[in-house]
């Protein structure tokens, strides 16, 4: 069963663990040399962020890009994302999910909800979001299924519109809630260094 191979990447990954702010931060050195970095509401488990960074080709580390969270986060320096203003009007693409289900939200989409199709494609899996009057087309993967080798399911898809933003969701298959459950026990035993103390504690 090809599940537990993404869950033995995560518990064989060196770990380190900090609490701050409500949020319980989670830095993940897999063995190739990239990096994960996740950040969990304190109350509810829910997954507020996740970031990855890769080695560059001379060896140092490259930037970080945002999985799931605001991609202005603070996290990626205010500089940078000073220097990378988008227009205010240009659609914002993000994921932000629930503890059920992986959600996006497309905000600055003024037209009106009649107008928008999501639909999955298998073969390239991948969901595609288009609307009638070809303002708008987003091809977007859901990186967990593709993690953990789980087919998309249209049936798990679907979207609501309000406040110029639309809102996509896709129920989580049992296989992932049950990965997910199984990672919080883990990650809960793993040290963790208040913001005040200085550097994380390694697992």
């Amino acid at each position: 069963m090809a599940v537990p191979s993404w869950l033995e990447r995560l518990r064989a990954a060196g770990k380190t663990a900090l609490v701050q702010d409500g949020k319980r931060k989670i830095h993940y050195l897999f063995e190739d040399g990239k990096e994960m970095a996740e950040e969990y509401d304190m109350k509810t488990g829910q997954l507020m962020s996740r970031k990855w960074r890769e080695k560059n080709t001379l060896g140092g580390s490259g930037k970080w890009q945002v999985e799931v969270g605001d991609p202005t986060s603070p996290l990626l320096g205010a500089l940078e994302s000073e220097l990378i203003t988008e227009s205010s009007s240009n659609p914002v693409f993000m994921r932000k999910d629930t503890l059920s289900s992986f959600q996006w939200r497309i905000r600055n989409l003024p037209y009106p909800k009649e107008v928008y199709s999501v639909s999955v494609e298998k073969e390239q899996r991948c969901c595609v979001i288009r609307t009638t009057n070809k303002k708008y087309y987003k091809k977007f993967t859901i990186p967990d299924l593709d993690r953990y080798h789980l087919p998309l399911d249209a049936a798990a898809l679907s979207f609501t519109y309000a406040n110029n933003t639309l809102i996509i969701t896709y129920q989580k298959p049992k296989e992932i809630l049950a990965a997910e459950e199984q990672l919080q026990k883990e990650l809960k035993k793993i040290k963790t260094a208040n913001s005040g103390d200085g550097d994380c504690k390694t697992q």
